[in-house]
């Protein structure tokens, strides 16, 4: 692990040399804004509206906007003074259970690593932790920010969790929305429905079964697009009707998923067929085989298989044009 920060976790008495690195990466395609004449990546500009003229760095000042069109201005040694002072220490300020910690707070995650011959009080940290099922609040500072962060343990290593402040959280929407629903009344009848829906549907979290869908499709239309071939754009999916008959619908869900929907006592839940695929991964197939030029006259089976074909292939593909 490529460290960014080093210091110290102190808690009591007791100090931990760690080293800090990121946790979490977004994979998101980017792209540059490029100009369609010359197709080279365009500049931004620091631009005066009302001189009518570029702006050099020098030339700029930070500005507060105290209302309307009005600022305060503040040069930057200004700012300086209210810098968080640089320290090397992440200091523990209380325990507390896990379970009381609401995930909104949740901002950022970064893994916390032993430097040499820390391992055995962070071990000792990290056992005692998992042990109680709870979590260290305190503070320490990251490029001149002090933050409030979170410690825990995750599968036999401790993470830093960035935490938000207080004010960072717009609790007046969500006491808003509670509001709104805190006097809808729900019936038992439902109310079963949807316990038996959810149970259905329960299984154990593996973040590795779940795949960024929309990735994976715009990354094959570019390769396509790349290699000159001219893919057809998945159809825009209609949007889904507004539910009218909300004990219909549950009924339905819990039918789809393997329930029985209100079957009559006795009847036995049909179970789901092993090697059945979904339709929800039919489909998926289908549009993937039409982002890849598939011909639309095609049955669908056809086209999922030959989907199905194209992605195991796509890794050799792919090796054989680095090789090259």
């Amino acid at each position: 692990m490529r460290a960014i920060w080093k210091g110290f976790i102190s808690f009591g008495l007791v100090t931990i040399p760690v080293g800090i690195g990121i946790a979490q990466q977004r994979r998101d395609v980017s792209f540059r804004n490029l100009s369609r004449e010359s197709m080279t990546p365009v500049k931004q500009r620091r631009w005066d509206p009302v001189a009518e003229k570029d702006v050099d760095q020098d030339d700029l000042v930070k500005g507060y906007e105290i209302a309307k069109g009005r600022y305060v201005t503040v040069e930057d040694d200004e700012l300086d003074r209210f810098a968080a002072r640089q320290e090397k220490t992440i200091e523990i300020l209380e325990f507390v259970d896990l379970a009381e910690i609401d995930p909104v707070y949740f901002e950022r995650a970064y893994w916390v690593e032993p430097q040499e011959r820390a391992e055995r009080p962070y071990a000792l940290l990290l056992e005692a932790m998992e042990r109680a099922g709870r979590g260290a609040i305190g503070r320490f500072v990251l490029s001149t920010k002090q933050h409030l962060i979170l410690l825990r343990s995750s599968g036999g290593a401790l993470v830093l969790e960035l935490l938000y402040w207080p004010e960072d959280i717009r609790v007046s929407d969500r006491k808003e929305i509670a509001d709104r629903v805190e006097g809808i009344e729900v019936r038992d009848e439902e109310l079963a429905i949807a316990d038996q829906l959810i149970e259905s549907l329960t299984h154990p979290f593996d973040a590795s079964k779940y795949r960024n869908e929309m990735r994976d499709a715009l990354l094959e239309f570019l390769e396509a697009k790349a290699e000159g071939q001219e893919p057809v754009l998945p159809a825009e999916t209609a949007e889904p009707a507004p539910v009218v008959d909300l004990m219909a619908a549950l009924k339905a869900s819990l039918a789809a998923s393997g329930g029985d929907g209100g079957a009559e006592e006795g009847t036995k839940k049909r179970p789901a067929a092993s090697g059945r695929k979904s339709k929800s991964k039919d489909q998926l197939s289908i549009e993937q085989a039409k982002l890849r030029g598939v011909e639309g006259s095609k049955k669908d089976g056809e086209q999922a298989a030959e989907a199905e074909e194209e992605e195991e292939a796509a890794p050799a593909r792919s090796r054989r044009r680095k090789a090259s």
